[in-house]
């Protein structure tokens, strides 16, 4: 199972990017997605999590300008980002709870990309 990230990039204070997270692989069923970011200095946090079902939880640094969601039919997860500031800049990865056809449920994560809010 591989989780691939894309999206990053550098944006301007005020702006939105949109990253995606793919898992590949094979793949029975995925549980919770979510993304993590993690700052130069600082320690990884979580961002945001959603379930099979569609149920949300974001960190409150982000509530009200990130929106997660996902696309089950393509094992894909999204993180939607609005209103970036400086403190958004960050590495994020994304990460799942996957059951392959040979493992039970595990937690994966994708190799990160990079966000930069330029003020």
């Amino acid at each position: 199972v591989q989780l691939q990230a894309s999206g990053g990039g550098l944006v301007q204070a005020g702006g939105s990017l949109r990253l995606s997270c793919a898992a590949s692989g094979n793949i029975f069923s995925i549980n919770t997605m979510g993304w993590d970011r993690q700052a130069p200095g600082k320690q990884r946090e979580l961002v945001a999590t959603i379930s099979s079902g569609g149920i949300t939880n974001y960190a409150g640094s982000v509530k009200g300008r990130f929106t997660i969601s996902r696309d089950n039919a393509k094992n894909t997860v999204y993180l939607q980002m609005t209103s970036l500031n400086s403190e958004d800049t960050a590495v994020y990865y994304c990460h799942g709870v996957i059951r392959s056809a040979a493992l039970p449920y595990m937690g994966y994560w994708g190799q990160g990309t990079q966000v930069t809010v330029s003020s």
